[in-house]
C-alpha cells in the first residue's frame, strides 16, 4: 500500500509472499515526515437523541437523583492480556452476557473500605433505572436490579440485583477476580412466539408450554464453563430430539440448621426454571385461549414422607421429561401431535 500500517483486503494484485520492507529506528523519522498525519477525530458535541423505547444494544440509562446526573448502567469487562477490569463499559439492552476481570490491590484492607468496586451498595445505591430512554422525565420509583424484565416497546418492567460475597484477607499486594452478569427476560405473550409448526410440531422446533395464560418454550438446565448450573441460560427442549444435560448446583448456607423443605424447594425451582411448565400445547399452532388445545403436564415429584426425618431428606437429583406423541391426519401429510407429557423426578436421600 501507500501508507504505513495500511490493511488492504481482497486485492488480487498483492503478493502475500513478498518479504516486507524492514524499517529501522533510524528510518522512522523519514517515513514519519512522508506519511505521518493526524488520525484522531474529536468527539461529537451533539447531544445524544433518545427514542421512545429501548432498542437492542442501546445503553441502559440510569439517573442519580442527588446530583441530577444522567448516566448508563455499567458492566465491567477485562481489557488487554492481563484481563484487568475496565469499569466504563455500558450494559446493552437485550445483551445478556457474563464478564470476568481481575482487580489488583496494593493494600487490600484499605481498598476493602474505600474502593467502590468492593462495595456491594455501589452497584445499586443512589440511582434508578429509566424504564424507557427519555431525557426529560425521570422515573424515581423504579426498583433497581441487574436481572431485567422487559416488555417490547413498553420498556423495562422490573430490575433486580443479587450478590455473592466472599471473605478475603491480607495486607500485601493481592489480586481479586470479579464476575458480572446481566440478564434480560420477558413474560412472552403468545402472539410474540414464533410457530413451532402448523398445525403439527416440526422436528427441532421448541415445545410450547403455558402457565397462567402466558406461552413459553419448555427448557432444561444448562451448565456453564466450570460445570455449575447457569442461573439464567437454559437449553430449549426441541420436539423429536432427545437430549441430556447435567450441572452442579451450589446451595447458599442458611441460618441455623439446613431445612429439608427449603433444600427441596431450591432444587425443584432450579429444575423448573423461571417459567414453570403447567400445560403443554397439543399442536404447535395452539392458542393460549383455547383450553382444548392444551394438556396438563403430569408431575411425579419426590416422596415427601421423609420431610420430617432428622436423619435424611429426599431431594430431586434428576428430571426426566417424557413426551408421548403420534402422527395424525392424512397419510400424504401427517401432522405430529402430542398425546401426553410427564415430569419424572428421580430422588435420593440427602444426609
Amino acid at each position: 500500500g501507500h501508507d504505513l500500517f495500511c490493511v488492504q483486503l481482497d486485492d488480487s494484485k498483492l503478493n502475500y509472499f513478498q518479504q516486507p520492507q524492514d524499517i529501522k529506528e533510524s528510518d522512522f523519522l523519514k517515513f514519519l515526515h512522508k506519511y505521518g498525519r493526524q488520525s484522531f477525530l474529536a468527539p461529537s458535541q451533539v447531544q445524544p437523541s433518545f427514542s421512545a423505547f429501548y432498542r437492542a444494544g442501546d445503553p441502559i440509562l440510569i439517573y442519580f437523583d442527588s446530583s441530577s446526573v444522567l448516566s448508563t448502567l455499567r458492566q465491567p469487562v477485562k481489557m488487554g492480556a492481563s484481563g484487568l477490569c475496565v469499569d466504563g463499559n455500558s450494559a446493552g439492552f437485550l445483551d445478556s452476557k457474563s464478564t470476568s476481570c481481575t482487580r489488583i490491590f496494593a493494600n487490600l484492607s484499605k481498598s476493602c473500605i474505600t474502593d467502590p468496586a468492593l462495595d456491594a451498595a455501589s452497584y445499586y445505591r443512589d440511582f434508578t433505572v429509566l424504564k424507557v430512554p427519555i431525557n426529560d422525565t425521570i422515573v424515581p420509583s423504579m426498583k433497581v436490579i441487574y436481572e431485567i424484565e422487559f416488555s417490547g416497546t413498553r420498556g423495562i418492567q422490573s430490575v433486580s440485583v443479587r450478590f455473592k460475597v466472599s471473605n478475603i484477607s491480607g495486607n500485601s499486594g493481592s489480586s481479586l477476580q470479579q464476575h458480572f452478569t446481566l440478564h434480560f427476560w420477558t413474560r412472552t405473550l403468545s402472539h410474540m412466539l414464533p410457530r413451532s409448526g402448523n398445525p403439527g410440531y416440526i422436528t427441532g422446533a421448541p415445545l410450547l408450554i403455558a402457565n397462567s395464560g402466558a406461552m413459553q418454550h419448555m427448557s432444561i438446565l444448562q451448565s456453564k464453563g466450570d460445570g455449575s448450573c447457569s442461573q439464567f441460560l437454559r437449553h430449549t427442549v426441541q420436539f423429536g430430539r432427545n437430549m441430556r444435560t447435567g450441572c452442579k448446583l451450589s446451595l447458599s448456607p442458611i441460618l441455623e440448621e439446613s431445612n429439608c423443605s427449603y433444600i427441596q424447594q431450591k432444587l425443584y425451582k432450579a429444575f423448573q426454571g423461571i417459567n414453570i411448565a403447567g400445560n403443554l400445547a397439543i399442536t404447535a399452532s395452539a392458542h393460549s385461549t383455547q383450553a382444548e388445545e392444551w394438556m396438563t403436564i403430569l408431575i411425579q415429584s419426590c416422596s415427601v414422607q421423609a420431610v420430617n426425618s432428622t436423619s435424611y431428606c429426599m431431594v430431586p437429583v434428576a428430571l426426566e421429561i417424557q413426551i408421548l406423541w403420534t402422527k395424525v391426519g392424512l397419510l400424504s401429510n401427517p401432522q405430529a401431535q402430542i398425546l401426553g407429557a410427564r415430569y419424572l423426578y428421580q430422588c435420593r436421600p440427602l444426609k
